[in-house]
């Protein structure tokens, strides 16, 4: 006779994703304010410490609280990560995206520049909203993605598919020269994200709404066709 064949039990939901009481009760406004206390805590360290340095005791002991407590408001450090990046994720897509639309559309240098324009505006906007996961995305985006710090890889290889996208449309337009579309791309990403990190650093490099324009100018004037 076979084996009676056993059936694996199914995983339970982690108890991460589940909002405890009704939206706006006493329940979910602790909730809340628990995972705003370990997210603070979690990016303070990550910043000065970098992500694969920083342990799951260090985040509760930072936060002051138990460390069993951090797997009912999240699976795992990457999760941890993932929400601290993405209201910038979001809105950088978003922005990019715009330019690409832009572009496609940019029958004229004026209009290409605006394009960009706006784009660097945006990015020097979001660099005042969100300077902490700012500076996290900067710092983590060159590293290996592994553990935690895999959603920054992600979103640093999405923007750069957005930069050749975006700079391909513009060469087939034939608004630039004719430099390989991920050359120009990494090119501009690399000097914007140094500019933004610099400005994080408080390094002396003027007013963070010019640095913007600044670049787009230099970069365009460069590539023009």
């Amino acid at each position: 006779m076979k084996a009676p064949v056993r059936k694996k039990p199914q995983a339970k939901s982690p108890r991460a994703l589940k909002r405890p009481g009704p939206v706006g009760g006493l329940r979910d406004t602790n909730r809340l304010q628990k995972t705003q206390a370990i997210r603070e805590a979690a990016l303070s360290l990550f910043l000065d410490l970098g992500i694969e340095r920083v342990s799951v005791d260090d985040i509760m002991r930072a936060a002051k609280m138990a460390k069993g407590s951090f797997y009912r408001y999240f699976t795992d450090q990457a999760q941890l990560v993932e929400e601290l990046v993405r209201p910038l994720k979001t809105q950088m897509v978003a922005v990019l995206d715009g330019c690409l639309t832009e572009i496609e559309q940019a029958f004229t240098r004026s209009a290409q520049n605006e394009a960009y324009s706006n784009v660097g505006r945006v990015l020097a906007g979001l660099l005042v909203e969100y300077p902490g996961p700012v500076r996290l995305y900067l710092q983590e985006s060159r590293a290996p993605a592994v553990g935690a710090r895999v959603p920054i890889i992600e979103l640093s290889r999405l923007v750069t598919r957005y930069a050749i996208d975006i700079t391909s449309s513009a060469l087939e337009q034939g608004l630039i020269k004719n430099v390989h579309p991920s050359v120009s791309a990494l090119t501009v990403v690399g000097t914007t994200e140094r500019l933004l990190y610099a400005v994080l650093l408080g390094e002396d490099i003027g007013p963070v709404e010019h640095v913007a324009d600044h670049v787009t100018r230099m970069i365009l004037d460069g590539l023009k066709a």
